[in-house]
């Protein structure tokens, strides 16, 4: 088995329950674009992915509206709703553990660089970690480009070394492209069993933030 020295994370259904804030911004956007309301389970599939897609799937736009969408979006967020979030029970038990096998830890997430920055610092994650990547506000960079920002940011070229933890395709196909294993976590917004994390060729699945301890301690011996 191969022995993994780095850990990158997600943080939307990974590292921090964000329904709330995230919700909060898209409905505050709906009122203010006067679209029409959406259901509950149509508003939660707005967690994780760029708020453009999101918007874009949703109310089938394009073009230069769903910039105007994304920046009303992203000011609410920012001004009122950024630290309304949870963290995952188990996942800073999870990080002390990793830290201690001198398992080297980064977080890559579509979230924008200054609130990813600002959200994890706010919850203590920057302790563990200064290798904080997020996306653009143009939404250019897509995750595999968050994703090798990171190994680039630690110097790494050997991506066979490191897994990609995410609770969401982006995450499995982003760390596909970038030929680096990836282990999916069902207890996030997306990934809702198992097997639907195995179709995008995972090393693992896990439903808890702890048991993704139990894969390093099997693939580190």
């Amino acid at each position: 088995m191969k022995k993994y020295e780095i850990a990158v994370f997600d943080v939307d259904g990974t590292l921090l329950d964000t329904t709330e804030g995230v919700l909060a911004s898209v409905k505050y956007t709906i009122d203010e674009m006067k679209f029409a309301p959406l259901s509950d389970e149509q508003l939660l599939t707005f967690i994780g992915p760029p708020i453009q897609d999101s918007f874009a799937k949703a109310y089938h736009l394009e073009g230069d509206i769903l910039q105007e969408i994304a920046t009303c979006f992203r000011n609410r967020y920012k001004d009122y709703e950024l630290f309304k979030a949870v963290p995952y029970d188990g996942i800073y038990k999870l990080f002390d553990k990793l830290s201690e096998k001198g398992i080297k830890i980064a977080v890559a997430t579509y979230k924008r660089q200054d609130y990813a920055e600002a959200i994890l610092k706010h919850f203590g994650f920057d302790r563990y970690t200064n290798n904080l990547c997020g996306a653009d506000h143009e939404n250019k960079l897509k995750k595999v480009d968050i994703i090798r920002k990171c190994m680039d940011d630690l110097g790494v070229c050997d991506y066979s070394k490191a897994v990609m933890i995410g609770d969401s395709s982006h995450d499995a196909i982003g760390a596909r492209e970038i030929g680096m294993d990836f282990i999916g976590v069902t207890y996030g917004f997306d990934f809702k069993s198992m097997s639907e994390v195995f179709q995008y060729d995972a090393i693992g699945a896990v439903d808890s933030p702890m048991s993704i301890l139990q894969f390093f301690e099997e693939n580190n011996k």
